[in-house]
């Protein structure tokens, strides 16, 4: 979770950042100042989330809690397909090595 606007930088900068070190990370921006050049510029710079002060609570652990659900499975289906692709790449393995 990132403010809009932080002591030494604006939070979009640091979105740009987290972006690109930690991609699949949930990014949440919350501001006291609505305007929609803000939120435009939070959306092109990658946010997931945009939330104005006083946040609602509810509302947020709501977000939260998909976007965790959401990493959770794309984990498990990123697994099941490496899984899949070893079972697979070992059979055409054995395969070749019968033929040969």
């Amino acid at each position: 979770m990132i403010d809009i606007r932080l002591p030494d930088m604006e939070g979009t900068e640091l979105l740009t950042a987290l972006k690109e070190t930690i991609p699949k990370m949930v990014k949440i921006i919350m501001t006291g100042f609505p305007a929609l050049e803000n939120a435009a510029r939070a959306i092109n710079k990658g946010v997931d989330g945009f939330f104005i002060k006083p946040v609602n609570t509810d509302e947020l652990l709501r977000f939260v809690k998909a976007a965790l659900d959401m990493q959770r499975h794309e984990s498990e289906y990123t697994q099941e397909k490496v899984a899949q692709f070893v079972e697979t790449r070992v059979k055409e393995l054995q395969t070749e090595e019968l033929n040969t």
